[in-house]
């Protein structure tokens, strides 16, 4: 994949996630013309993970609001809305193709890794994708 500014936009954000959580390791990563791939290395939590605003309800149960710090949504969402704001940025400034409604979409795909098997195979599809984008059911040219 050729990255237009955009795209590199894009990689210098999943880049910069371990400077804004600790802990976080990064390993295989692509850029797609419509979405990306990527493994996090998620590193031991250092205490309790620290919360949104919480709130008691009636039968005195906690309700917590917001995503748990430390978590893999925590960090999507960190990531999916740094890289919107630096798009809508791009599309003031430089002229940006605007995008209709959201630039992400609400959830994601995830999957826990669980042994060395099956990281080199998750490994090997990120770094082939981009070989098998003509025949990929989300290319919209297809």
């Amino acid at each position: 994949m050729a990255l237009n500014d955009a795209g590199r936009m894009v990689g210098a954000a999943w880049y910069q996630l371990p400077e804004r959580f600790a802990g976080l390791g990064l390993d295989a990563f692509v850029i797609m013309p419509n979405h990306i791939h990527g493994i996090f290395i998620l590193g031991p939590r250092q205490g309790e993970p620290s919360v949104g605003p919480v709130s008691i309800d009636k039968a005195g149960f906690k309700k917590v609001s917001g995503t748990l710090d430390g978590t893999v949504g925590r960090i999507v969402q960190a990531f999916k809305s740094i890289t919107t704001n630096k798009y809508i940025d791009g599309v003031r400034r430089w002229g940006w193709k605007p995008f209709p409604g959201k630039l992400w979409q609400r959830n994601y795909w995830e999957h826990v890794i669980r042994n060395d098997d099956e990281l080199t195979g998750i490994r090997e599809y990120i770094h082939s994708n981009p070989v098998q984008w003509a025949c990929d059911s989300l290319n919209a040219t297809v």
